[in-house]
């Protein structure tokens, strides 16, 4: 009996070391795994860019509405040989301006059609598996400003490259920076869905004073605010949701109506007295997905000055997701919604697969070009009715 214990004894040792090995080879490289399967570029031969089209294109202010590489383990100051976009690809591509998009729940079997959002939740695993702090697995407050700690901590480690943006004084200073030959980008955060509020109105407080000028209304799943494009029912804005939009609109913040049902838009656009954010979708004519709101959302939008930025990911693409094919969706959402209303939007590292990235844009601006646009309204997609809008809001 004293030599079966002692070789229990040591079976139970030799069970609990493998299973140390494997919590940390969990924590150590699944995250990695996950996200080089998520955030693909596509293997393509460089694309075409004309001397022409270099020379537009360094002369340009560039904005892009949405992406979210705070979601994913990596350092955003280094070049990375996977993903989509960090602050070194950024000057690569001439981008003066980035939203930074947190995402802070997503439901397991997501797809485009019906969440619920009861399913269990990506992000806890995911928090969990890139150990995120405790405080941020039980709460979608928590990872909300986690996210922002984190670009500030990027921001602290290269400020000749990033200036996180909270007044229209630090966008005009990064603008006359760049003018004068500084290679920095303005960083915008945004949520990505208002559930971080908790149902609470007074966490926008929180949010506003962690640095978040964005607000997604909804993502994947109908939430406290409203209905969800991609939820249970096409729901409209709670009341919740309105006092939401409204104060909102009161703190210059900027409403975002991306992933929201059409019955949100339309009651967004009803309350609205300011430029409307769609961040980040296709054109619905161009490709006829139901993650494209019709047209006639899209000219609601642009009613209130407000703006459509077009991504570059399959599904709101219909497959066409080169620079050439991206460029032909532009072109079509000028003609349906005009030069003033299309921006971009590019969804960078938030589970799509892409062509090209964001070193790559001026591949873009070559394929602009080639599709008829003329400088002029070449220069308005490509960040200046971007900035139009964060003049307009920010204060």
């Amino acid at each position: 009996m004293r030599i079966l214990g002692k070789w229990l004894g040591r079976l139970a040792l030799a069970v609990v070391f493998l299973a140390a090995i494997g919590v940390a080879g969990f924590w150590g490289f699944a995250p990695a795994i996950v996200e080089k399967a998520r955030n693909n570029v596509i293997a393509h031969d460089p694309y075409p860019v004309s001397a022409q089209a270099q020379a537009l294109h360094d002369a340009l202010t560039i904005g892009d509405w949405h992406a979210d590489p705070l979601l994913w383990n990596r350092d955003l100051t280094q070049r990375g040989s996977y993903g989509q976009v960090d602050l070194p690809r950024l000057r690569e591509g001439n981008v003066a301006i980035q939203v930074f998009t947190a995402v802070t729940k997503s439901p397991s079997g997501q797809n485009y059609d019906h969440n619920s959002a009861e399913a269990f939740d990506n992000i806890t695993l995911l928090a969990f598996g890139q150990l995120w702090p405790l405080r941020s697995w039980t709460s979608l407050l928590e990872r909300a400003l986690y996210q922002s700690e984190k670009l500030h901590g990027f921001q602290a480690a290269a400020p000749d490259h990033l200036k996180i943006v909270k007044s229209r004084a630090d966008l005009e200073a990064v603008l006359e920076a760049r003018a004068k030959g500084a290679k920095i980008t303005a960083g915008i955060l945004g949520i990505e869905g208002g559930h971080p509020l908790e149902g609470d109105l007074a966490n926008l407080d929180k949010l506003e004073a962690a640095g978040y000028r964005l607000i997604g209304l909804q993502h994947f799943f109908d939430n406290e605010l409203g209905g969800s494009l991609h939820g249970q029912g096409n729901h409209g804005l709670t009341e919740f949701g309105r006092q939401v939009v409204a104060e909102a609109a009161k703190r210059n913040m900027i409403v975002d109506v991306a992933h929201s049902s059409p019955q949100v838009v339309r009651d967004v656009l009803d309350m609205a007295d300011i430029p409307i954010v769609l961040s980040h979708s296709g054109l619905h004519s161009h490709c006829e997905a139901k993650r494209n709101l019709p047209d006639d959302l899209m000219r609601g939008i642009a009613a209130t000055g407000g703006v459509i930025g077009i991504g570059y990911w399959a599904e709101v693409a219909c497959d066409e997701i080169t620079p050439k094919g991206i460029a032909k969706m532009i072109a079509a959402a000028v003609a349906a919604v005009g030069e003033d209303h299309v921006s971009l939007g590019s969804d960078f590292d938030g589970s799509v697969e892409t062509a090209f990235d964001t070193s790559e844009l001026p591949a873009l601006t070559h394929e602009l070009i080639a599709t008829g646009l003329s400088e002029a309204q070449i220069t308005k997609v490509m960040g200046g009715n971007m900035l139009r809008v964060l003049r307009a809001r920010l204060n």
